[in-house]
């Protein structure tokens, strides 16, 4: 696709993004109905909003224009921001963590696929350098100290990928095999990758190129207009001394530089507008003095006043949306494709370099400024010595009223130092790196394994609004969940300007049965957003930095590092340890619960400026003390054993993965209904035991049948419905669970009331025929 397919592709997204903010302002005057009505509005705006963040996605990694690439950036980082507002909203309504959307797709004509988050391919291109000389670093401090990756899975992961690529060496050599890129699909794969490469160079020369202009062109700007500037704004505010000398009888204040200085009082305004002002507010001032007495008496009764509207309005409204934080960064970016963009012309600019005159209007702009912080100090001198000449008695007064100021800000500041000396760096003596290889070294900074989250295969669940109709909570899908791992944990951990200003998710939990994936969403999160893996599991930090002083220091050191190299994700294996009820006799020298008091203290130091994420893992999250628990875990996920849907997909593509050819030989169908209750692990299990490399070379004259796989089935136990059920109980009596189920109960005794008024009215009726 060329630059101007993917130009024009963000001309018709911006198109759609204004119309979108159009319903969002109109959606801000209706009033409210019905929760019903209120789901569906803010379903439709975050559906609308995912495309909209696909398509800029898109544009932002394919164009090469870099001031465009600036503006989408900022428009991009914004519909991130408000999607997660909008979730946190549907979540707020609907008292779940789970929405079903079928009706409202079907509406605007979409695939549930199209629900999908995706993930912005900058998180990882803008920060590559750094992620791989981490990771040389890692594995230098790995092999020095003579640890091997961390996990056995780790290992047998890489000998699998090498056993596998020495195979197909082996089948090229012998002739079996064609060569590697023999043919025409891989030709065009490489042509598409060259493609990639030679945009990536292009998007690096412009932005260089662009930086360069900026400098140039301002030190232009500084030699050809920056006289004039300076010359014209001397006038300007000498015409202001004498125009307020002559209106007013003395000479103005001038404003401080903190104030703004003399931009305060010329912003978008004329000098006539300026004296206008002056005249105002000599008005305003006399009026206020008189109605100062008045207002006093007045404010009670008003108080009294607000208190019943306010009531009445709560009343009148109902459900009322949250202020966006992310609508006005996207109404700004969007009135800057208007003014600049839309309608210009561009033929010139055939290679999509930057564009100067663009430089020069905001080149201007930033001159001025720093030319006025000049003329300001020049013009405050000139003032104070025409002050001086005309009455030397006020000036000296003034001097002494800003003294007495000046001291009481100095001690307040005093104060504020004091306070942050309470929390003292206990290795200030010691560089960032020491510390990043002594938890390396102590097995608690890992290497997360390489996963994408699109590794994690499973099908959406198309009976979600039909069941909920029918007040039954449906087990979520394997696919929803992978949503919420990227809308709680990739998406804020890429970019710094959605974590700092979205509803901010600072811990997770993955609930769930054994071989769900729990660990491998952990590793996906790393591996999408580049981030560090800091392994705090109760087994891992067993007899490590022992005593109190110790497991400060230990969270101080991984508190730090985290936070100089973010993102950074903190995960807690079998995390259920950590908030024991009781702790079983043979753990007991492990102390699990090292950490229990210390998680929710880490938890008020994280600011959002700091991209950590802490993420819990269980498979036994009624062990855990509830209350506790709860407080330290924000968000909780229920991880599900795959229905019917997802082990369909997961059978097919485990199979290819590992070398298998599907044939109607293999009835993939019969596979997935026989292995209700396996979970993910199972599967990769079984077929690893299958595909063996014998059984794969022979396919050619022998396909795979379904047969094959259920013999090592019948050793392993599958996840039965009973164990779900007890997830879903002990949901049930989670904050959130709770406040759903009561909810529920208000809507149902809501109903039953309803019943019961029409019941006694049609009673009545027929007592006054009789």
């Amino acid at each position: 696709m060329s630059s101007a397919m993917y130009n024009k592709m963000w001309h018709q997204t911006q198109e759609a993004l204004n119309s979108l903010l159009d319903k969002e302002s109109q959606n801000i005057t209706e009033p409210r109905r019905s929760q019903v009505f209120i789901f569906q509005t803010l379903a439709t705006f975050y559906i609308k909003y995912v495309q909209i963040f696909r398509n800029l996605e898109n544009a932002y990694d394919q164009i090469v224009h870099p001031q465009k690439r600036i503006l989408i950036r900022k428009v991009l980082d914004g519909v991130m921001g408000r999607i997660l507002e909008l979730k946190n909203e549907m979540v707020n309504l609907e008292l779940t963590e789970f929405h079903y959307f079928d009706d409202i797709l079907q509406d605007l004509k979409l695939a549930p696929e199209q629900l999908d988050i995706p993930i912005p391919k900058y998180f990882l291109k803008e920060k590559l350098e750094i992620i791989k000389g981490r990771e040389k670093i890692l594995a230098q401090i790995l092999a020095d100290s003579g640890l091997d990756m961390s996990e056995l899975v780790w290992r047998g992961f890489c000998q699998s990928k090498k056993t596998e690529k020495e195979r197909q060496e082996e089948m090229v050599f012998l002739g079996m095999n064609p060569p590697p890129l023999f043919d025409e699909v891989s030709a065009t794969i490489i042509q598409a990758e060259k493609v990639t490469c030679l945009r990536n160079e292009v998007q690096i020369k412009h932005e260089e190129d662009y930086k360069e202009a900026m400098v140039t062109i301002k030190g232009d700007l500084k030699v050809v207009e920056g006289p004039d500037m300076k010359e014209n704004l001397q006038d300007q505010i000498r015409h202001w001394f004498i125009e307020c000398r002559n209106l007013t009888g003395t000479f103005p204040d001038y404003p401080e530089v903190e104030e703004g200085g003399s931009a305060i009082i010329f912003s978008k305004k004329t000098p006539q507008q300026v004296i206008g002002d002056i005249i105002a507010n000599q008005e305003e001032e006399e009026k206020s003095k008189r109605k100062k007495k008045k207002k006093k008496e007045k404010k009670a009764k008003k108080k009294e006043r607000k208190r019943t509207k306010e009531k009445k309005k709560e009343e009148d409204e109902g459900w009322k949306m949250s202020p966006s934080v992310f609508l006005h960064t996207i109404e700004e970016g969007n009135n800057m494709y208007k003014d600049m963009w839309k309608d210009k012309d561009e033929s010139w600019n055939f290679l999509q370099d930057y564009d100067p005159e663009l430089i020069k209007e905001e080149k201007r702009k930033e001159l001025e400024s720093e030319i006025r912080l000049q003329v300001d100090e020049l013009m405050r001198q000139e003032l104070k010595n025409l002050k001086l000449a005309v009455n030397r008695e006020k000036e000296l007064l003034a001097k002494t009223g800003k003294k007495k100021g000046g001291k009481k800000a100095k001690k307040k500041k005093k104060g504020k130092k004091q306070k942050k000396g309470k929390d003292k760096d206990l290795t200030a003596d010691r560089t960032i790196e020491s510390l990043y290889k002594e938890l390396v070294e102590e097995g608690l900074l890992i290497q997360a394994l390489k996963v994408n989250l699109s590794d994690y295969i499973g099908e959406y669940s198309y009976l979600g609004t039909t069941l909920r109709h029918l007040s039954i909570e449906p087990m979520p899908s394997l696919l929803d969940v992978r949503q919420l791992i990227a809308l709680y944990g990739v998406l804020p951990l890429g970019s710094a300007a959605v974590h700092e200003n979205a509803p901010l998710v600072k811990s997770l939990l993955l609930a769930g049965p054994s071989g769900v994936g729990k660990k491998m969403l952990v590793h996906a999160i790393c591996t999408e957003t580049g981030a560090n893996l800091f392994n705090l599991s109760a087994a891992n930090i067993a007899g490590k930095y022992p005593g109190k002083s110790g497991l400060q220091m230990m969270l101080h050191v991984v508190l730090k590092v985290a936070r100089q190299l973010q993102p950074s994700v903190v995960w807690i294996g079998d995390t259920e340890k950590t908030f024991y009820k009781k702790v079983p006799n043979a753990e007991r020298t492990m102390e699990p619960k090292r950490l229990k008091k210390q998680l929710p203290k880490i938890l008020k130091l994280l600011k959002p400026n700091d991209r950590i994420l802490i993420v819990g893992t269980t498979r036994r999250p009624f062990d855990a003390e509830l209350q506790s628990f709860c407080r330290v875990y924000q968000k909780i996920i229920l991880v599900p054993r795959p229905d019917y849907a997802s082990r369909y997909v997961l059978w097919k593509q485990i199979i290819q993965r590992h070398g298998g050819v599907v044939t109607n030989a293999l009835n993939v169908s019969c596979l997935a209904k026989v292995t209700d209750g396996f979970t993910q692990g199972h599967i990769v299990q079984v077929v690893k035991g299958v595909l063996t490399e014998r059984r794969v070379r022979a396919q050619t004259h022998k396909p795979l049948v379904a047969l094959e796989f259920i013999p090592a089935l019948s050793s392993m136990s599958p996840v039965y419905q009973e164990e779900e059920e007890t997830f879903k109980d002990w949901y049930a009596k989670t904050p959130m669970g709770k406040k759903r189920a009561l909810a529920l109960k208000g809507e149902n005794s809501g109903k039953a009331k309803d019943k019961g008024k029409k019941k006694g009215k049609e009673g009545k009726k027929e007592k006054k025929k009789k």
